[in-house]
């Protein structure tokens, strides 16, 4: 594959993964219970809401690194791209292992295969060199 298609495939990304984790970031700060049910996750009671709002912020500004990035330019978005594949195989893993052992619901299944679809994603454009060359 060409280096300009999979420089379009990584702004299209980037601006996929941004807006998802934006949206959903913003969702679970003001309106965590609605943004749960769509997920089809049952809301939290009480204490446990402030720390669902709480994940949103991280949730928001992840997704608002690659909208930015997108904005800095092809190198800010390499950066992005490196950084964030640590944070998605991060949850995705600790996600995997909440739903093994009960601690999530099933419907929380949908985040870490999102995160680590995303990681495969930006991992295989960091290898093929996209954006190697930008400054």
């Amino acid at each position: 594959m060409n280096q300009p298609r999979n420089e379009t495939i990584a702004r299209g990304l980037a601006l996929g993964a941004g807006a998802l984790d934006f949206s959903t970031g913003l969702g679970l700060v003001f309106l965590p219970a609605l943004t749960l049910r769509l997920m089809g996750v049952t809301p939290p009671v009480g204490p446990a809401e402030t720390y669902l709002r709480f994940l949103g912020v991280f949730v928001g500004l992840v997704g608002f690194s690659y909208l930015w990035a997108l904005r800095r330019g092809p190198a800010t978005l390499r950066l992005v791209f490196a950084l964030t594949v640590f944070f998605r195989l991060a949850v995705g893993s600790f996600c995997v292992w909440a739903l093994a052992t009960g601690r999530l619901e099933p419907a929380w299944a949908s985040v870490p295969a999102t995160d680590f679809a995303l990681a495969a994603a930006q991992a295989w454009l960091l290898r093929s060199g996209v954006f190697q060359d930008a400054r």
